[in-house]
């Protein structure tokens, strides 16, 4: 099972490693903007999911957001404790 930590452990050596062929670095390639859209779009639907679908879609919606959340870090170049120092 993946944890956020293993995720973004993956997502950045999918990054690190700049595979042409990686959607996540082609999203990250994309820059902050569109990550940005991405995480609000991902957010309504994680959103709409709650409020009209079950468990198991909410679920894969929040799933999705916490992927698009990562990208956006990493196309900021934020890490994981910059984030953690505010939680």
């Amino acid at each position: 099972m993946k944890t956020f930590d293993s995720l973004f452990a993956e997502l950045a050596g999918k990054v690190a490693a700049d595979d042409p062929t990686s959607g996540t670095v082609r999203a990250v390639v994309d820059g902050v903007h569109a990550a940005g859209k991405k995480v609000v779009e991902e957010a309504a639907e994680a959103w709409m999911a709650a409020e009209h679908e079950g468990p198991e879609r909410t679920a894969e919606e929040i799933s999705q957001l916490l992927y698009r959340v990562q990208v956006l870090m990493l196309a900021r170049g934020l890490t994981l404790n910059d984030v953690y120092a505010h939680l």
